[in-house]
């Protein structure tokens, strides 16, 4: 388009050159040699031919990038024209060179029309191409348009994609989840059952052992009496020929008597080396295990026959038959007194129902009992010496206002498993019991917690409802309230006001397990002894959600979602009452750090931990007793030599079974107050001389059982040494072992 404008420019700057080279040759003397020479010397002007004469330079146009010239270079070789700068106006740019012109050709000027009509042409071409440059623009924005809603499409459907299989992924692992638990449980179970019926086999053992050592001290006496009655016998007839018989038979005779005491005397050792070796074997305190409490062991039965003395038999029959008449009155009175007392334990005056009591009801002395009677509504009653009420198991939807009127003085109210809602509970229907002290509301159908308690209220049980509010006048007057459950209902931080705790001065035990929270409740009661949180969603523990309960004594936070970097440092490491703590089963991979000073009781089964961090109960006062980490993932490397460092003084009992150690962790060795240690279900090989007992420790021995069993080590192979600091040998429990 433009190669138009760029010809008539060229035939315009040739007719204005043609004239100016005509004017130029024109004889010109002495001005126009001294132009010339001056204008050599400037390095401007014509270029000069051969002959000395000089040659008008040609002007020629070429495109060129649209930068601007400067108007210092080449000053004598540039030409300005109008034309040019109505190209340049139009956002175009050409260089300008000097060319020589040779002899003009002769060239047709072009008439004002016809340039008028170029520059016509060339602008509607211009126009043309300025439309299908923008046509072209038009369709590569629709395109790119295009492009990117089909790539938001593409989008959407991959993240639906990758939502459903977080979803799917969610659900496989919450099945797979609940699936461990109950593996675990059954395992619990089983383990409960083999634990239950070891303990009914060591019984009977231990009963027919005792059995057994009776029967020989029987024996023993039956001898020692004929030895007596022999020897009585032959003292009498001795007495009879006193005068022929002479005194050394006597005197072997007495000896005879000795050595016979002698050995009564070392047949009842043995007996009670018998049964000291028949004793049960000494479980562990750890609640987490969920052992059965030990039996109280029978008292020992009296000694009826005690060692004879040098005397006259007669007299020594005498005084054991006076002794054994003795001891079985006592024997017979002490039954007849445990017969009373028993029979008064027992004893329950029923009341005929001469008040009008609803079938299935029974009342004794200031208790009367409902439970699962079938009652549909709440019985009008009128005992006002009654205490304790019990409706228990019925379908009871409702409390009149006015239900306990004809029962002012009641202490103790049980509606536990009824059908009672928010809206079926009167208005003040509790406000008139001023003595009231316990309230257990468990397994109904409440959403709030009931208005206008009574002030009196110590003890308030609302497990298994459907809980779901929480505000600040729920617990309004409560001021003495001491004990509070709440677990089983669908609580969590949203639906509980801060202040809801805020009544509760008095309030030491408070149980919010199995419901929703995510962190743990602010606005805790200061007075708070034991809090327990099991079997919720709690993800996080802040470093100012327990500043205010300084007494602080228990936490139980097992069956949750925590992990070691969610404990914030500052949480409870300068709480100085907190003594025990239960982080069983969440995603801990590390014991955690920065746990309080006087921690005493951390339970940690259940969880991911690979290592135990070096000094990580270093800082503890008096020092940590009793820690469990049972059933985790603890290996050859996971344990530090300075891991336990801080517990050597303090440890009574260390859990470290069902994780996958290969040696005895160091550092067990000098616990010199550990009683009881469990290394069982790992995958242990060997039992160093200096792995549990320190060879070189000279105090007295604390270490009461060892565990070992289901490991791999070869019972043959291990030195009598390796457990000389146990008690007893057998105390310490080898077998079965894995095989390999």
């Amino acid at each position: 388009m433009r190669w138009w404008l760029v010809a008539a420019t060229l035939l315009l700057l040739v007719v204005i050159t043609v004239s100016d080279t005509q004017a130029r040759q024109r004889p010109r003397n002495h001005d126009s040699e001294t132009r010339r020479g001056k204008r050599k010397r400037d390095g401007q002007g014509h270029v000069r031919t051969r002959a000395g004469h000089s040659r008008p330079l040609k002007i020629r146009l070429i495109p060129g990038p649209s930068i601007p010239v400067d108007p210092g270079v080449n000053q004598g070789n540039t030409l300005f024209l109008d034309s040019y700068k109505s190209i340049h106006e139009q956002k175009s740019s050409y260089n300008v060179i000097p060319v020589p012109i040779y002899p003009p050709e002769p060239v047709t000027p072009l008439t004002q029309e016809e340039i008028q009509r170029i520059l016509w042409r060339e602008e509607e071409e211009h126009r043309e191409k300025e439309e299908r440059l923008r046509k072209k623009d038009e369709a590569r924005r629709q395109r790119r348009k295009q492009r990117k809603e089909k790539a938001e499409k593409q989008r959407q459907i991959v993240e639906e994609r990758r939502r459903a299989e977080e979803e799917a992924l969610r659900l496989q692992v919450e099945r797979e989840t609940e699936e461990w638990r109950r593996h675990l449980e059954e395992e619990e179970r089983k383990r409960q059952e083999e634990k239950r019926r070891q303990e009914e086999e060591d019984r009977r053992q231990k009963e027919a052992a005792e059995r057994e050592a009776r029967e020989r001290e029987r024996r023993l006496e039956e001898e020692r009496w004929r030895q007596e009655e022999m020897l009585r016998e032959q003292l009498l007839a001795l007495g009879e020929e006193e005068e022929e018989e002479p005194q050394e038979e006597v005197e072997d005779l007495q000896e005879r008597v000795k050595e016979l005491q002698e050995k009564v005397e070392e047949l009842q050792e043995e007996v009670e080396e018998v049964q000291e070796e028949e004793e049960e074997e000494v479980w562990l305190r750890g609640d987490v295990f969920e052992m059965l409490p030990k039996e109280p062991e029978e008292p020992e039965e009296p000694d009826l026959f005690p060692a004879p003395i040098p005397r006259p038999p007669a007299a020594t029959e005498y005084e054991l038959k006076e002794v054994e008449a003795e001891v079985e009155e006592m024997e017979e009175a002490e039954e007849e007194e445990e017969e009373e007392e028993e029979g008064e334990e027992r004893k329950v005056v029923i009341v005929e129902s001469s008040r009008g009591l609803p079938p299935g009801c029974s009342i004794s002395d200031v208790t009367l009992t409902c439970d699962n009677a079938k009652l549909t509504y709440f019985p009008p009653l009128s005992i006002p010496e009654l205490k304790s009420l019990s409706l228990e198991g019925n379908t009871i939807s409702s409390i009149p206002a006015e239900a306990f009127n004809g029962i002012p003085n009641l202490e103790w109210i049980n509606l536990k498993k009824n059908k009672l809602t928010s809206a079926g509970i009167g208005a003040k229907a509790f406000k008139g019991l001023k003595m009231l002290r316990r309230l257990y509301l468990d397994g109904n159908l409440l959403e709030t917690v009931p208005a206008d308690l009574p002030p009196t209220l110590q003890e308030l049980k609302i497990n298994e409802n459907r809980l779901t509010e929480m505000d600040k006048n729920s617990f309004q007057d409560l001021s003495s309230l001491v004990i509070l459950e709440l677990e089983g209902n669908l609580l969590s931080e949203g639906n509980v006001n801060p202040l809801a705790f805020a009544p509760l001065h008095q309030l030491s035990y408070l149980r919010l397990g199995r419901n929703h929270f995510r962190t743990i409740p602010q606005g805790l009661p200061p007075a708070l002894l034991e809090l327990y949180l099991e079997n919720n969603l709690i993800e996080e523990i802040s470093e100012t959600v327990f500043n205010q309960t300084h007494s602080l004594n228990i936490i139980s936070l097992r069956h949750n979602r925590l992990d070691e970097t969610r404990i914030a440092p500052l949480a409870w490491i300068n709480h100085r009452n907190l003594e025990s703590i239960d982080l069983s089963h969440n995603d801990l991979y590390l014991v955690p750090s920065y746990l309080p000073r006087s921690l005493v009781h951390l339970v940690l089964v259940g969880n991911k931990i690979e290592r135990i961090p070096g000094f990580v109960f270093a800082h503890m006062e008096p020092g940590l007793e009793y820690l469990y980490l049972s059933y985790n993932k603890l290996d050859g490397e996971a344990i530090e030599p300075e891991s336990f460092f801080g517990t050597y003084q303090s440890m009574v009992e260390l859990c470290l079974d069902h994780n996958q150690l290969v040696s005895v962790p160091s550092g067990i060795n000098e616990m010199t107050n550990l009683h009881f240690l469990r290394l069982n279900d790992n995958k242990i090989r060997s039992i160093s001389d200096e792995g549990i007992c320190d060879p070189n420790y000279s105090g007295d021995s604390t270490l009461v059982a060892v565990r070992l069993e289901n490991n791999y080590i070869d019972p043959q192979k291990v030195s009598p040494t390796a457990f000389s600091c146990v008690r007893s040998s057998s105390s310490v429990v080898i077998k079965p072992q894995k095989t390999k």
